[in-house]
């Protein structure tokens, strides 16, 4: 007996110590640990049973399994069987269903990494329902360009069921059930990154249900659309070159085509190729036309680019340019340049640095000149150059900067209906704002009061002309434009535009006007209120018109990188950016922001990725200074600059027309700190 007890003794110490080893080894040599995936459950079968019924094996299928994954039945470990970093499965003991109700099913990995996965629930019942078999009808979409992004499938059938999964090649997607008839599952990326064909089917788990007959899914090749080559000419006899062709849909096997014959190529990436062109190709003047292909299925081949094949280059001479003149902080423009012996191929230097060249003919070229060459005043030396053989720099022909105007033009809307209802969000009310407010501004001096001018927001309108700027009403009934020469209102004439809780959604032009007025290096001082704040009742209040901008336009999706949410809250804050030193609207000539106060207002949550510009200024009581519960922020786009804040009420300097209800907020905090300083800054002036 005591030899077996010593047995027994030493061959636990001896397993002890064998674990022990394996948990410090951490499965291999070499370097750091690997660390294991988090895993994902997407669906269970069965997914119900009988109460006091058999015991019975589980399908688990997610993502992440790895060999030492195990199945959790309310928490307990299942005995578990690896069958691939998809699919496990477990043996379910009679015991753990001999009463009705619920048990939650997750996956969980042990360290390092790992994790336990959401659960999925399991159903006991005292009757089972034996879930119907799938019919799957049609899938939308049914085709994809090969390498694009991840997108949401549909699928159309009957006798779905919530735990119904659409499965790609047999692989489960992480679906979602709609209705009996519709599912929908995202596809990822990855599974259409190649050409080809997939099977797609709806699976029901037991008891009954199963697997559906297979849809077709098609992923094609991309068209290949050439845009540009580089070289675009050469001289004839010259030695071989590498030819670069730009463009979209590229693959790995397209192939240039000089002639129609294909060069050697080299894929770079889905925008560039390669290839080596022979001396004996540009052996002669002349011209080749240069094509992609790609082979099928899709493809094709691209519009061709011509490549010139010229004698020795001229010298150019340059005897204008147009414009010869910017002022300092514009946007973006186009430079023409005027004169002979200009090439394709030929480019417009600023101060020696070439800028992106179009060839129009062997007398012009034009360039466009980055809005950052003409930040500040001075003058730019603008040359043309030609590439050996023969080629050269030009004469220089001078470009004057001159400094920008330090008095702004501001505009305040009301033309969609900002003195609604109890509202009053002009500067100059006078029963129906006009534009020019009255008295003239001409007459305000530094000691005038506010109530100079009636209107709910006339202490900014106030405040901006003591600084010497020029501030108009754009009034009921006149148009948003830009671009509109014949408007003597058109948002080009002006640097900032305010728009105070609008209360009638934009058009269509109007929204254009507005983006494209902040892409060319407008200011846009949006205003919103809370959700529900529909004060003309027309079914439009201005979180949604301002989302309504922003998502439904014909310039961009999401230009300025956040949408307003649908809240309503009232809350005085301290819960500024932190180390904001930098930031002019907070930190600007205007003094520093520390507080602000909503009265029923709403936040804005941000999208860094859509615009990495974006930037939240001030945040909610103790929230966390990230993407969401922003009461107030800034971004840019284009050249320009927009400022959002999420309720009227601090700007409200408690006067306006007789029966409405406002809040005095413009002195109180710091509201005209923050206020003033982001008028500024839309403005360029800090």
């Amino acid at each position: 007996m005591k030899l077996t007890r010593l047995f027994f003794i030493v061959l636990f110490v001896f397993c002890y110590v064998s674990c022990k080893k394996n948990e410090v080894s951490g499965g291999g040599g070499g370097g750091g640990t690997t660390q294991n995936p988090t895993p994902a459950t997407l669906s269970i079968s069965p997914n119900a049973a009988l109460a006091g019924g058999a015991s019975f094996t589980l399908v688990v299928n997610g993502s992440g399994f790895i060999n030492s994954s195990v199945i959790k039945w309310d928490g307990n470990i299942l005995t578990t069987t690896y069958v691939s970093t998809t699919q496990l499965t477990a043996i379910v003991p009679a015991t753990n269903i001999t009463a009705a109700g619920t048990a939650a099913i997750s996956v969980f990995t042990g360290t390092p990494g790992g994790g336990t996965s959401n659960t999925v629930p399991f159903t006991i019942s005292t009757v089972i329902v034996i879930n119907p078999a799938p019919a799957l009808t049609t899938i939308t979409p049914t085709s994809a360009i090969a390498g694009t992004a991840a997108f949401t499938l549909t699928a159309n059938g009957t006798n779905f069921i919530n735990g119904s999964t659409i499965n790609w090649n047999g692989t489960t997607l992480a679906t979602t059930f709609i209705s009996a008839t519709q599912i929908t599952a995202v596809v990822p990326a990855t599974n259409i990154s190649a050409a080809g064909t997939a099977s797609l089917t709806v699976f029901t788990p037991l008891p009954g249900g199963g697997t559906s007959a297979a849809q077709t899914f098609n992923i094609s090749n991309p068209a290949p659309v050439l845009t540009s080559i580089s070289p675009s000419s050469a001289t004839a006899g010259s030695a071989a070159f590498t030819l670069t062709a730009t463009g979209t849909g590229f693959m790995n096997g397209s192939s240039i085509k000089w002639n129609g014959t294909a060069l050697v190529t080299t894929y770079v990436s889905a925008t560039q190729l390669t290839a080596q062109v022979p001396a004996a190709n540009i052996s002669t003047a002349g011209t080749a036309a240069v094509t992609v292909f790609t082979a099928v299925p899709g493809g094709g081949t691209s519009a061709a680019q011509n490549f010139t094949i010229t004698n020795n280059n001229p010298l150019p001479a340059l005897t204008s340019i147009s414009p010869s003149t910017a002022t300092a902080g514009g946007a973006t423009f186009t430079l023409t340049a005027t004169g002979t012996g200009f090439i394709n191929g030929s480019s417009i230097k600023w101060n020696g640095t070439a800028l992106v060249t179009t060839y129009v003919s062997a007398t012009q070229l034009t360039a466009a000149v980055p809005a950052t060459n003409i930040s500040t005043a001075g003058t730019a030396a603008v040359t043309v150059f030609s590439t050996t053989p023969g080629g050269g720099t030009s004469n220089a022909v001078t470009f004057t900067i001159s400094a920008a105007s330090t008095t702004k033009k501001f505009l305040f809307d009301a033309t969609h209906a900002e003195t609604a209802g109890n509202a009053d969000w002009v500067i100059d009310e006078d029963g129906t704002p006009q534009r020019y407010p009255t008295p003239a501004q001409a007459t305000v001096t530094g000691t005038t009061a506010e109530t100079y001018w009636t209107g709910a927001i006339s202490s900014w309108g106030i405040a901006l002309a003591k600084l010497g700027h020029t501030v108009e009403t754009l009034p009921s009934g006149t148009a948003i434009s830009y671009g509109n020469a014949g408007n003597p209102q058109d948002l080009s004439n002006y640097d900032v535009f305010v728009v105070d809780e609008p209360n009638n959604v934009f058009t269509a032009t109007e929204k254009a006007a507005l983006i494209h007025f902040v892409q060319n290096g407008g200011g846009l001082f949006m205003v919103s209120d809370h959700t529900g704040s529909d004060r003309d009742a027309d079914g439009w209040d201005s979180p949604a018109i301002w989302n309504d901008l922003m998502t439904n336009n014909t310039v961009q999706n999401n230009p300025f990188g956040f949408s307003i949410d649908l809240a309503n809250f009232s809350d005085i804050t301290s819960n500024v950016l932190t180390a904001s030193g930098g930031n002019t609207i907070l930190n600007g000539t205007q003094g520093a922001v520390t507080q602000m106060e909503f009265n029923n207002g709403t936040t804005a949550t941000s999208n860094v990725a859509v615009n990495p510009n974006v930037k939240g200024l001030i945040w909610k009581t103790a929230a966390t200074q990230n993407s969401t519960n922003i009461m107030s922020l800034s971004s840019t786009f284009g050249t320009g600059r927009v400022f959002f804040v999420g309720d009227s009420s601090p700007i409200d300097d408690g006067t306006g027309g007789a029966g409405n209800t406002l809040y005095v907020g413009w002195p109180n905090y710091s509201h005209t700190q923050l206020f003033m300083n982001a008028s500024l800054w839309l403005a360029k002036l800090q």
